[in-house]
């Protein structure tokens, strides 16, 4: 795929991603927030829990981070070099993500909807940080990059068709149960899981582009 639309893809999805922060800031999807969480609460099923406290840990901060290390270290050590710095997409994606949610105010959804989320060590130092807003989804973000990530890697170099195609169908389910696992947990909004999609996507795209950059020709 040529890297022109990937960088139009860029500049739509940051525009949108704006679009989204001053329609939150607006309130604009504070009733359909509230109305997705109490609709997700009545489907709540106790012996579930478990289950989807494990289908957290997906998206969670030590899985996903492991993840990619052993993409960084896959591609260093196959000769890629420079393409491991795609490693600088995750980083500041979360990055993004931190300083959003220590400037925007928006609140995760109340104790009386939320369940207990799986454990994290990002849960702990949101707490022990004040983090109380909830824009974007940190989970949805990490799982669209890494997973999105790991898929283009293994579509751009596997000889199997079927591999490919495993790889890229693999990752849009792990993203898919993931943002119904943070609406059905009501650990997020629907708009946070939107916002996660979307600044992962923008991420994913910019490491794609790194990954099939112009290569000088060695004469």
């Amino acid at each position: 795929m040529p890297l022109t639309p990937r960088l139009v893809g860029i500049a739509i999805l940051s525009v949108l991603f704006i679009a989204l922060t001053i329609a939150i800031t607006a309130g604009v999807f504070d009733s359909l927030d509230l109305q997705i969480a109490q609709d997700t609460h009545q489907l709540w099923q106790p012996s579930l829990h478990p289950l989807f406290q494990v289908i957290a840990e997906l998206g969670g901060l030590e899985l996903t981070t492991v993840l990619m290390l052993a993409l960084t270290l896959y591609l260093w050590r196959g000769g890629f070099g420079s393409d491991a710095l795609v490693f600088i997409a995750f980083i500041a994606a979360q990055g993004f993500e931190l300083f959003y949610k220590l400037n925007l105010h928006h609140p995760a959804p109340p104790l009386s909807l939320a369940q207990s989320d799986g454990p994290s060590i990002s849960e702990a130092f949101a707490s022990n940080a004040g983090l109380g807003n909830s824009f974007p989804s940190g989970h949805m973000l990490r799982a669209v990059i890494v997973y999105g990530l790991i898929a283009f890697v293994i579509a751009r170099l596997s000889p199997s068709r079927g591999v490919r195609t495993g790889a890229v169908i693999g990752a849009i389910a792990v993203i898919a149960v993931l943002a119904f696992d943070r609406l059905y947990m009501d650990v997020h909004w629907e708009s946070d899981v939107i916002g996660g999609v979307v600044l992962g996507a923008i991420a994913l795209l910019a490491g794609t582009v790194w990954l099939d950059r112009p290569r000088k020709t060695e004469n």
